[in-house]
């Protein structure tokens, strides 16, 4: 039995690991995205074509990145830490994706 392109396409973009991560602005906001290649998206924030807040507010640097099993993981994981206060934000940092999750989610 054969497979569709896009059910092989699917099926590639679930076996690669997916990224949070938490960038430091120079306003001292931290930002929350997700990532296949969070170096590559890095670089994109710092170069003023990643999103439009780092454009506005440039990255000072990288805080942390947390590894999640598939994309769908990784933005919900990325809209829970999007609604903390700044403060619990930064207790995130130097946690494990596991760990960090496990606050998130209980």
């Amino acid at each position: 039995m054969s497979v569709s392109p896009r059910a092989r396409g699917a099926r590639e973009r679930a076996a690669r690991r997916w990224y949070v991560y938490l960038i430091v602005c120079c306003n001292g906001a931290v930002y929350t995205g997700i990532a296949l290649d969070v170096a590559a998206r890095y670089a994109q924030h710092v170069a003023g074509t990643g999103a439009r807040y780092t454009r506005a507010n440039p990255p000072r640097r990288l805080l942390g990145k947390f590894v999640c099993p598939n994309q769908s993981t990784a933005s919900r994981m990325e809209a829970a830490i999007k609604k903390l206060p700044a403060a619990a934000k930064w207790k995130l940092i130097g946690k494990s994706g596991p760990a960090a999750r496990k606050i998130l989610f209980g």
